[in-house]
């Protein structure tokens, strides 16, 4: 089993990426081979809209870091995406990144049986930390990309992992909950 951990966060150590970190580390315990990308290393840039991907090549043109992050999410079986909460969406970091998912799709996918040209069996963990103690809060930001992945059935299962109240690092060690919710996700994997 290949996973790749994309980490949205500014943060290295940051929430998300600690709760991905353990994620990671449960499934290598497993036996999973994983592969870990800090998206605010990298020098990249969102989709240009080129359309190239579509007309010319069936993957991003665009020669920069996020190839060989794409080049990993596509031979992943399991793709983790962890994102803090700022502003009330992902990270401008994973937002970049989920744009050029784009480059997956096929030319036809508004009318195509098939949408993508992802391998099939695809599982996504989306990771989503926030200060905001209310679970309803923020919780349209994984509904509104999910919906995208269903719509272009780009995943055959997708877990959530909402971490609420996480507004300091140090506040993740006060809440089992998380870990116990990561060990669930991890066991259905």
């Amino acid at each position: 089993m290949n996973v790749v951990v994309i980490n949205g966060s500014p943060r290295k150590n940051g929430n998300s990426a600690s709760l991905a970190d353990t994620l990671a580390s449960t499934l290598q315990d497993k036996g999973a081979e994983v592969t870990s990308h800090f998206l605010n290393s990298l020098s990249y840039r969102g989709c240009q809209a080129c359309q190239a991907c579509k007309i010319t090549s069936k993957k991003c043109i665009l020669r920069d870091d996020l190839a060989v992050v794409l080049d990993d999410f596509y031979h992943a079986d399991i793709a983790v995406l962890a994102t803090p909460v700022y502003w009330g969406e992902v990270s401008s970091q994973m937002k970049g990144f989920i744009d050029r998912l784009y480059s997956f799709l096929t030319p036809d996918f508004m009318t195509a049986e098939r949408k993508h040209r992802l391998p099939g069996g695809k599982k996504l963990v989306f990771i989503q930390t926030q200060g905001a103690a209310d679970d309803s809060m923020y919780r349209d930001i994984f509904e509104r990309y999910n919906g995208f992945f269903e719509k272009i059935e780009m995943f055959e299962a997708v877990y959530f992992m909402q971490g609420s109240g996480l507004s300091q690092q140090s506040e993740l060690d006060t809440r089992p909950d998380l870990y116990d919710k990561l060990a669930t996700i991890a066991a259905q994997l």
